[in-house]
């Protein structure tokens, strides 16, 4: 088989309904409309959502609480976790996703476990007990944005 011979499946292939195109066509006249009416209309039928004067669906169901829309959330690392990395090294986003302690997003580091290695940590935001953790192995926390 070559390029050249390639052809779709028996069927997938449909010609399109050309309407408006004269009488002969069988589809002339109103183009497959109907008569007159809301649909018939050029732009016609009704807007997304509307539901012919029902209360519709968004303002039926309950609203509650407020959602801050400019919320950021962080992805947590603990400090027992950062042991799979070499000594002194260096640990930013991109190594964090490499050993799939993080996926994504602003990276927060927290102070749950043991770290027993000194390591130099990139991350947006870290506890002060984290940071002291990583000072006392002769580490240091930098702060990204």
């Amino acid at each position: 088989m070559k390029l050249n011979e390639l052809q779709p499946a028996e069927g997938a292939k449909k010609k399109r309904k050309r309407v408006g195109r004269g009488q002969g066509s069988g589809h002339g006249t109103t183009s497959c409309k109907g008569h007159k009416g809301q649909r018939a209309r050029s732009g016609g039928g009704p807007r997304p959502g509307f539901e012919g004067g029902q209360m519709p669906l968004q303002r039926r169901i309950p609203k509650r609480g407020f959602h801050n829309r400019f919320k950021v959330s962080y992805e947590v690392v603990n400090i027992g976790n950062l042991n799979v990395f070499d000594p002194q090294s260096e640990v930013g986003l991109e190594e964090l996703k490499a050993k799939g302690l993080v996926s994504k997003g602003p990276v927060k580091l927290l102070a749950k476990g043991d770290l027993d290695r000194p390591l130099t940590l990139k991350v947006h935001r870290a506890s002060q007990a984290a940071m002291e953790k990583v000072a006392s192995l002769g580490g240091r926390v930098e702060i990204i944005y």
